[in-house]
């Protein structure tokens, strides 16, 4: 797959922490109830920690009680690129992000409640929070 955004692994591994680097270039997963973005409850952006692209609104935000950041939506449906994952004994559906294909967490069919009945279950370190404007047009 080629991305907007394509750098070498090097330049990643200089420009991303070393905890970055590891959930958004190599899949791994930040500890639950851990993220910084766990609680945020403020309007505003959330983009993509590796390139900035724009992922989530606030407004999409819901508290799914997984122990990660989970929203019901993406900003638009090309925002987030969906792969199949088999790893770990089971089947689940990969969220990266469609511009630079950082891996940003899962898309589970069981956020109940919600206007799409998903759970885009992010980890907090793949996500960047600008506060103050959702990216909605007022």
């Amino acid at each position: 797959m080629t991305y907007a955004v394509d750098k070498s692994d090097a330049q990643w591994r200089e420009e991303l922490s070393a905890d970055q680097y590891a959930v958004l270039r190599q899949a791994g997963t930040e500890r639950p109830w851990t993220g910084e973005l766990l609680d945020e409850s403020r309007a505003g952006l959330y983009t993509c920690a590796a390139c900035g692209a724009e992922l989530f609104r606030s407004g999409t935000k819901f508290d799914s009680h997984c122990g990660w950041p989970s929203f019901y939506e993406s900003i638009r449906p090309e925002a987030v690129e969906l792969i199949e994952d088999n790893s770990h004994g089971m089947v689940r559906t990969e969220v990266r992000c469609a511009n630079c294909g950082s891996h940003l967490g899962h898309v589970f069919p069981d956020g109940f409640g919600t206007p799409t009945g998903d759970r885009y279950c992010m980890n907090s370190i793949s996500l960047q929070f600008t506060p103050g404007t959702d990216g909605q047009d007022a």
